[in-house]
């Protein structure tokens, strides 16, 4: 079918994969993220319109500016859609992907629905609503205006408003694996059993028939190995009712299955469910299986398939400089490339459910995940992050329902999460909190439970399966050694607990260099790239000491906006981040987290920012994995140093005045390639 355009918008894509695929009566999803208008306001004004391409946020330019009242209101989205005759037997759905934070659809002024909440997908059946043969109006109302009675009241983060992420038309026959369960993908992969000699995977699938009569189907559900081999496969007939969905239930079983081992060997299966009517398919899900078992024993830690795994990652925002919260696919994939190769092996979603491509790289690569909705303490309303009001408990909800089962085949997540750092006196969250956890088990009983708690002693803190801590020793008052210290006074308190670190980190600002190392303020304008290192190297040295500590997750991996703080070298911006808010620079703790977390050889002079000294004689550090490395100040060796913890230091080194070429270099090896890194320091006295 031809492209039809009119006043240069691109109606509609149908190219022949399209075509195909309707006529093999199997599901097709169309991107429709080009062409809107978009305008400020809940009234439509054509004055105001410009054209945007979706994801696209109205805060873009707030994130950059540090504003501190940015825009929390309305704007609307405007898209003409060109609807094919041919789509007359179909059923045709509106797929979001994520609008923040409320969003209400309309097609040819008729209302379709309206979503409450900004982080999880959702779509709405507008079959009945459009003309065939005919161009289509799409208007999506759009608010990110504060209100009480929907997540997150608080946190610091900015709560970025727009149709932020992907949209799509998804066209399926008039019988389908439904796309209207809480917009999952309507096949549930349960992992009944696991161990390295057999697996039994429960596979359920929601069918939806739209038809006058009932449906008579074949549904064949396989197990096909990473070479597209089937394995097994399981087949029931079934009578699907007119005007219903119709759950469907098959077992299946592999011997001596391949595990999913995390980043060790992230194997993937893949489960194919298929709808078949006469002997020809109707339609198709392929969702990914990736089998493993786990536990954590509160004295040794986390063991994944009987083995044990020392979780360390960093939480993570879904923001960046110059877009806000509307990342593109590849922005998304340059931050998951950036956590594994500083070493990651776990990464906490904070705090709200993010986009579906980093589900699926953390299945491929083998992260664990946690994953939580946003039901955050302070930074809201009266500093609240919680309320006892029953609209508000409704919309938490529908976020863990949403978040558990759009993302439940995933093998990498791990864990639910069901809230951080609230406050017992903050109307007194605990029936709701123990509401939510028998929920997560109901939805979900093969993963855990988690919170991130910011109070040591709290009965908050015995709801879910497993807990964890937000600590800044060292940022936040007292030294980073403290950790460790506390870290002990808890495990013997609670010896049946299994303890974790949800967040520990400083802030930073590449700009701010300092000669003597020295404790800042946390609130104030100077933020010393120097202190960060310390706090790092001094916090990993207590937490990689002690196993019973299940997780040990920084904070955070990237800078990030927050209207709320007015510190460190801008206004608007957490710098805690171990990588700059514009994803350009690493900080220097980034790379001694490389050189302890991550395998591959490597060799990093760190300081290299601060150029100009003022002191005569100065310390030198390289961070680094490999067996010893040599520094050369002015080509002049200053010995070799074997490192302790991915640290190498040399002291008291002379400078002369003037320009200092100061390299470190590894010790070759025929296993290792020679690694250098070098800078110049300028020595100058005034």
């Amino acid at each position: 079918m031809k492209t039809i355009v009119q006043n240069n918008t691109i109606i509609i894509l149908l190219i022949l994969i399209v075509t195909n695929a309707l006529q093999a009566q199997q599901r097709v999803e169309i991107p429709l993220n080009t062409d809107w208008e978009f305008m400020y306001g809940y009234e439509k004004r054509k004055a105001n319109a410009r054209p945007v391409t979706v994801p696209h946020t109205w805060n873009t330019g707030d994130a950059d500016s540090g504003k501190k009242d940015y825009y929390r209101g309305d704007g609307s989205y405007v898209k003409k859609l060109f609807v094919a005759k041919e789509y007359q037997n179909k059923r045709l759905f509106l797929q979001f992907e994520g609008v923040a934070t409320t969003a209400w659809v309309f097609i040819n002024g008729n209302y379709v629905g309206e979503h409450v909440g900004g982080y999880s997908k959702f779509n709405f059946e507008i079959t009945s609503f459009v003309s065939y043969g005919k161009e289509n109006t799409i208007l999506v109302k759009v608010s990110n205006a504060y209100r009480i009675d929907a997540l997150p009241l608080g946190g610091d983060f900015m709560k970025y408003g727009g149709i932020y992420r992907p949209v799509s038309l998804l066209v399926t026959d008039k019988v389908c694996i439904t796309p209207l369960d809480y917009a999952s993908q309507g096949v549930y992969i349960t992992q009944k059993k696991v161990s390295a000699k057999k697996a039994n995977i429960h596979v359920e699938t929601k069918i939806s028939n739209k038809r006058k009569s009932k449906a008579n189907l074949k549904i064949r559900a396989q197990i096909i190995d990473s070479e597209g081999k089937s394995l097994v496969n399981n087949e029931v007939s079934k009578g699907i009712p007119s005007a219903e969905t119709t759950t469907v239930l098959q077992e299946l079983e592999i011997e001596n299955p391949r595990l999913w081992n995390g980043k060790k060997d992230p194997y993937l299966y893949s489960v194919e469910v298929t709808l078949e009517e006469n002997g020809k398919p109707i339609d198709k899900i392929i969702q990914p299986l990736g089998l493993r078992f786990f536990n954590i024993d509160p004295d040794q830690g986390f063991f994944l398939n009987g083995e044990y795994v020392d979780l360390r990652g960093v939480n993570r925002h879904q923001d960046r400089a110059g877009k806000g919260s509307a990342l593109s696919l590849e922005d998304h994939m340059r931050d998951m490339d950036l956590i594994m190769e500083m070493g990651s092996n776990m990464l906490r979603l904070s705090h709200y459910q993010q986009a579906e491509p980093i589900f699926d790289y953390a299945d491929k690569k083998g992260l664990v995940l946690w994953a939580e909705i946003p039901l955050v303490g302070l930074g809201g309303f009266l500093k609240k992050g919680y309320y006892n009001n029953e609209a508000l408990h409704a919309n938490g909800r529908q976020q863990l329902k949403e978040l558990i089962r759009q993302n439940y085949n995933h093998p990498s997540v791990f864990f639910w999460g069901l809230f951080n750092e609230l406050k017992d006196e903050d109307a007194n969250p605990l029936p709701y909190i123990k509401e939510l956890q028998a929920l997560a088990k109901k939805e979900d009983p093969t993963r855990l439970t988690v919170a991130a708690s910011n109070i040591d002693i709290s009965e908050l803190n015995t709801v879910t399966d497993v807990i964890a801590w937000n600590k800044y020793y060292g940022w936040y008052g007292k030294e980073p050694s403290q950790m460790g210290v506390w870290a002990d006074e808890m495990h013997q308190k609670f010896p049946n607990r299994s303890l974790g670190i949800s967040e520990y980190g400083a802030g930073a600002s590449i700009y701010h260099q300092q000669e003597q190392l020295e404790a800042p303020e946390p609130g104030g304008k100077w933020h010393p790239e120097q202190w960060q290192t310390y706090f790092h190297e001094e916090n990993w040295r207590a937490l990689s000491q002690r196993p019973f500590i299940w997780g040990k997750m920084i904070w955070n991996m990237f800078d990030f906006a927050s209207s709320m703080r007015n510190e460190g070298d801008h206004r608007g911006m957490n710098d805690k981040g171990l990588v700059t808010f514009d994803r350009q620079t690493n900080k220097d703790a980034f790379y001694f987290y490389k050189a302890n977390w991550n395998p591959e050889p490597m060799l990093y002079l760190a300081e290299k920012r601060f150029k100009e000294r003022k002191a005569s004689k100065i310390h030198i550090k390289a961070y680094t994995n490999l067996n010893a490395v040599e520094l050369f100040v002015n080509d002049v060796s200053m010995g070799i140093k074997k490192p302790e913890m991915g640290i190498c230091l040399w002291n008291d080194i002379e400078l002369k005045k003037g320009n200092n070429d100061i390299k470190v270099s590894s010790i070759t090896t025929k296993k290792v390639e020679k690694l250098t890194d070098q800078t110049i320091f300028t020595y100058f006295t005034l």
